[in-house]
């Protein structure tokens, strides 16, 4: 809830509403999804920052639109130098030649799932770079996935036409989403389903 247009009415600050929902992942974790690249740019963090959690986010939705009209899951939004900073919804990585790699987090939210999956990569003992990428790299990977909290580590098999690797999920790919299922299987509180009174 925000206090308006005029800072004179926040005067005891924002009411934050938290509320905790569990839902299963939104994509298709098991055959990959489909990405194109969105015309709409990400926020530079010289106008609205990208880093925090706001309420204007015209712009993913613009590029989400550009991929739901291309049949695509989510678009990839270039910053506005032309490189790769997230999608839509969720934060990207690559892996070229054993190696993977994600874009800095200047023009984009610096999300919780890519935090873990950033420990993930290193705690496997796999080389990881953080660095401004060009789209042209996340064409020619040899396995390209998406993080997020709603669809944790999530497989790109195509993107804008071209298949990623051999259009399957990559080797990598599997050995970071295992370690994932198995660090958040040891987290929490199991909930039982199907409960009789």
């Amino acid at each position: 809830v925000t206090s308006g247009m005029s800072p004179a009415f926040n005067l005891y600050g924002c009411v934050l509403i938290v509320l905790a929902e569990w839902k299963p992942p939104v994509y298709d974790n098991s055959h990959g999804i489909k990405l194109v690249t969105a015309t709409t740019r990400r926020n530079s963090p010289n106008s609205v920052d990208s880093k925090i959690h706001h309420n204007n986010l015209i712009n993913n939705i613009l590029a989400k639109i550009e991929g739901n009209l291309a049949q695509a899951e989510d678009a990839i939004m270039l910053d506005q130098d032309g490189f790769v900073s997230e999608t839509n919804a969720t934060n990207i990585f690559m892996v070229k030649k054993g190696i993977v790699l994600t874009p800095h987090a200047d023009y984009c939210l610096p999300g919780i799932t890519r935090a873990t999956v950033m420990d993930l990569v290193v705690k496997e003992n796999l080389v990881l770079r953080e660095r401004r990428i060009s789209l042209s790299e996340f064409h020619a990977a040899d396995e390209v996935w998406t993080t997020g909290t709603m669809g944790e580590i999530t497989p790109v098999v195509m993107i804008d036409g071209r298949e990623i690797g051999d259009g399957k999920i990559g080797p990598v790919t599997r050995q970071i989403q295992s370690a994932y299922k198995v660090l958040t299987a040891g987290l929490g509180v199991l909930i039982p389903r199907n409960v009789e009174a």
